[in-house]
């Protein structure tokens, strides 16, 4: 019961500084980056659908989370890896015309065990073809080395070849932030793909510095939308200079 209510107040958190009309903290914004409200109580939308537990309401959309803002949506692909309690989802927004891509953050039977180990695991990873940038294996591999990967990439392929190479939107909550930051990246670097947009809620941090300089070269106007009383944005604890 108790870790239920931690990651309820996670996302509450975020959800009430975006809706509250404060003014959110935005980590590393370039000064030509436009932050939009009403984007960000949608994508918040979004990120919060994802935790339905039925499947079928969430395909169809159907879910209590699934309207007001978010009506409409169309499902193209939803990515679970059972193995490691990881899901996401992909399908197009047609009233913002644009792909949206969405992270879980972590369930609520691990959520203690992650922050545990963010406050304890330096960086320990190299990332591939950036000289120093050091960033979370456990992050990294969640994204890169599971079935969400393929399947997300696949479903944003599906989603571009009905709908043209529309914007693609990606967000995530918590650990589905962190997830959603090495997506983004991995579409610009690996895949070579334009109009890749990144606004993500309770990120965790995820990188050095010189992975932070790495980030911002590829994704100048991503937006990292936190709350000062969040623990998990300021998870870890050891380094200032995070992505």
């Amino acid at each position: 019961m108790e870790r239920r209510r931690l990651l309820k107040a996670a996302l509450l958190a975020c959800l009430l500084v975006v809706c509250s009309g404060r003014v959110p903290m935005v980590k590393d914004r370039p000064s030509d980056t436009i932050y939009n409200s009403t984007l960000a109580r949608t994508l918040v939308e979004y990120a919060s659908a994802i935790y339905t537990a039925d499947l079928t309401q969430l395909f169809t959309w159907t879910c209590d989370r699934c309207g007001d803002m978010i009506k409409g949506f169309g499902m193209m692909e939803i990515i679970v890896d059972v193995e490691n309690c990881l899901e996401a989802y992909v399908g197009f927004a047609s009233d913002i015309n644009a792909v949206i891509v969405v992270f879980r953050g972590t369930q609520e039977n691990s959520i203690q065990n992650w922050i545990a180990d963010l406050l304890w695991k330096q960086l320990d990873l190299d990332y591939p073809g950036m000289p120093e940038a050091m960033v979370h294996r456990g992050f990294y591999s969640a994204y890169h080395n599971t079935t969400l990967h393929d399947g997300v990439v696949s479903g944003i392929q599906k989603t571009r070849k009905l709908h043209g190479d529309v914007p693609i939107m990606i967000t995530g909550h918590s650990m589905g932030a962190a997830m959603a930051s090495f997506c983004a990246l991995d579409l610009v670097v690996n895949y070579g793909l334009d109009g890749v947009k990144l606004m993500t809620f309770g990120q965790p941090r995820i990188g050095n510095e010189a992975f932070a300089s790495y980030f911002k070269r590829y994704l100048p106007n991503a937006i990292r939308v936190t709350n000062a009383h969040d623990i998990v944005p300021h998870l870890p604890p050891y380094f200032t200079l995070f992505a």
